[in-house]
């Protein structure tokens, strides 16, 4: 077996990271995506994450997707999903991250899967469920679904940007982070 590169675990781990926080948008749509790209040869995935790349879970989280998506533009169903999405980013964001992480030992592998993975995802869902939950009040839940389309969206988006160019998209996350950072301090500022 030929040593991997310092480079090669960098990029395993930017494209685990990037993964786990689409997840933080949409739970089964980074899943569906990296399960399309294992099917397709373009993702080597780790040895026991290997059913991700089955036709059985494209088909599994292909309808999971799709009933995922749908739902989130149900009003009053949106916020009962965020409740439960939290912590199934977490779980979500861990598995992602240590299915396309190769080539690490088992606990280091499962250590950064676990805090950055899931820690990344969980901030992510916890961000926009606390956004869901402003628009609910402020407009009523009129303005949920343009909340919904954007999660959507930026879920696709960083999923496929993670696959194409896992450096960006992990730069485009940090970017986020700091970003909802700054929004979570003004709104306590505010409520102060």
């Amino acid at each position: 077996m030929e040593p991997v590169s310092n480079f090669d675990l960098a990029l395993s781990v930017a494209l685990g990271i990037g993964l786990a926080a689409a997840t933080g948008f949409r739970i089964f749509l980074p899943m569906l995506v990296t399960s399309i790209a294992a099917n397709t040869g373009h993702l080597p995935l780790a040895e026991s994450f290997a059913w991700l790349g089955t036709p059985a879970a494209l088909i599994v989280l292909g309808v999971a997707a799709l009933a995922e998506i749908m739902a989130y533009y149900i009003p009053g169903v949106d916020n009962l999903l965020d409740t439960l999405a939290t912590p199934a980013a977490l779980v979500a964001g861990t598995v992602i991250s240590a299915a396309v992480i190769t080539d690490l030992p088992p606990m280091v592998k499962w250590a950064t899967a676990i805090i950055a993975g899931g820690g990344v995802a969980g901030l992510m869902q916890s961000m926009t469920a606390l956004l869901r939950a402003k628009s609910t009040v402020f407009t009523g839940g009129i303005g949920n679904p343009v909340i919904a389309t954007t999660e959507l969206g930026s879920s696709l988006f960083v999923s496929l940007l993670a696959l194409i160019a896992p450096f960006v998209a992990l730069l485009l996350v940090v970017l986020f982070l700091w970003l909802a950072l700054r929004f979570l301090l003004r709104l306590t500022r505010r409520e102060t």
